[in-house]
């Protein structure tokens, strides 16, 4: 695998529109490399015999029964609220709307 260069960091930085002095180019190349290198360790182990999974170990069971349950009335709900006005939770305006 070939090193990621300054250039292509600094091409990188361009689009995503980071402003990167030159000790952090430095600082990304080496970085950005390290974690390729890393990447085709995970490829060279990879082979196509393994089948892709979404889990390391197998799941069953995994969902329960959609079932309705009783909630809270509206009383309980609103009792620890600090302001409440006609069966809502009263918060204060934030985008200056008039009533």
């Amino acid at each position: 695998m070939t090193a990621i260069t300054r250039d292509e960091v600094a091409h990188l930085a361009r689009l995503s529109r980071l402003a990167l002095d030159e000790s952090e180019l430095d600082t990304l190349a080496a970085q950005l490399g390290d974690i390729l290198t890393a990447v085709a360790k995970v490829q060279e182990v990879a082979t196509g015999d393994i089948p892709p999974s979404s889990h390391a170990l197998p799941l069953t069971n995994v969902h329960r029964p959609d079932e309705a349950r009783p909630g809270l009335t509206p009383e309980q709900a609103l009792s620890g609220a600090p302001a409440v006005e006609e069966q809502r939770f009263r918060v204060p305006r934030i985008l200056g709307e008039e009533e």
